[in-house]
């Protein structure tokens, strides 16, 4: 059979070579590797002569060719499992790409065609029809009484909500600093003329987990300064704090905040 292929451009080098194996009526699985090896490499020549630019690709496969053409000229056996020799077609690996390729092109396709589909597709926007259905409008139906009592409830709501929000403006702003709780440690000891005493005497509030931390940061604090000891005699236990000589000689400075 003799042939010639008169087309200006193909995708890639499997395009090609699908083009040719169909037009020579020829089936996947039983390619005449001589003559499509042939054929390909004459086409890539003619390409060349009309100086159109060509990707390695092209070049790769019609290696390929060359190379499956010289292995069909002395075909391969090895041996099966069984012991029997079998014959390895040097043409496998090539078919396995081409059915490949034909299966991607086939979705490309398609998935071409539904878009061009989508884009005939006009979406009319949604209108509102309410004045066409008949529907009567939806009103609230209270009497002046249940108005009235909803509204005062309402107003109710609002007044405890901002009573919540003014309690917890004040209480932030009421929370004690560090430096002002070390002013109050020094005082009590002062003032009670204690030399030692439990932790959580010192403790104004100790319901209050802030208050708690506040009071054993400024103790730690006086610690570093010198004017506290402290001493636990086991885990958990009960904290003793004791006041130094140096906390009664108002060494230290503090500012009152």
């Amino acid at each position: 059979m003799s042939y010639r292929v008169k087309l200006n451009v193909f995708e890639g080098p499997f395009d090609l070579l699908v083009y040719l194996i169909e037009h020579a009526r020829m089936s996947i699985y039983d390619i005449q590797i001589s003559e499509i090896t042939t054929q390909y490499i004459n086409y890539v020549k003619e390409m060349e002569e009309a100086d159109i630019v060509l990707s390695s690709e092209f070049m790769v496969l019609a290696a390929e060719l060359l190379e499956i053409k010289s292995k069909m000229l002395l075909p391969r056996s090895v041996m099966d499992e069984a012991g029997d020799e079998v014959y390895e077609d040097p043409r496998t690996e090539l078919v396995q790409k081409l059915k490949e390729y034909k299966q991607f092109k086939a979705i490309s396709a398609m998935l071409e065609e539904r878009r061009e589909e989508a884009l005939k597709a006009l979406e009319k926007p949604q209108e509102d029809l309410a004045e066409y259905t008949g529907e009567p409008d939806i009103y609230l139906s209270l009497d002046i009484e249940q108005f009235k009592n909803a509204f005062e409830l309402f107003i109710q709501r609002k007044k405890r909500l901002e009573e919540l929000r003014e309690h917890h403006l004040r209480t932030e702003k009421q929370r004690i600093t560090t430096e002002l709780r070390m002013i109050g440690i020094r005082d009590y000891f002062k003032k009670e003329g204690l030399r030692e005493t439990d932790f959580r005497k010192l403790v104004p509030n100790q319901g209050d987990k802030y208050d708690i931390s506040v009071t054993f940061a400024s103790v730690l604090e006086m610690m570093k300064a010198r004017t506290l000891d402290a001493e636990q005699k086991k885990i958990f236990g009960d904290i003793k704090v004791k006041a130094t000589d140096r906390l009664f000689e108002d060494k230290i400075e503090l500012k009152e905040n």
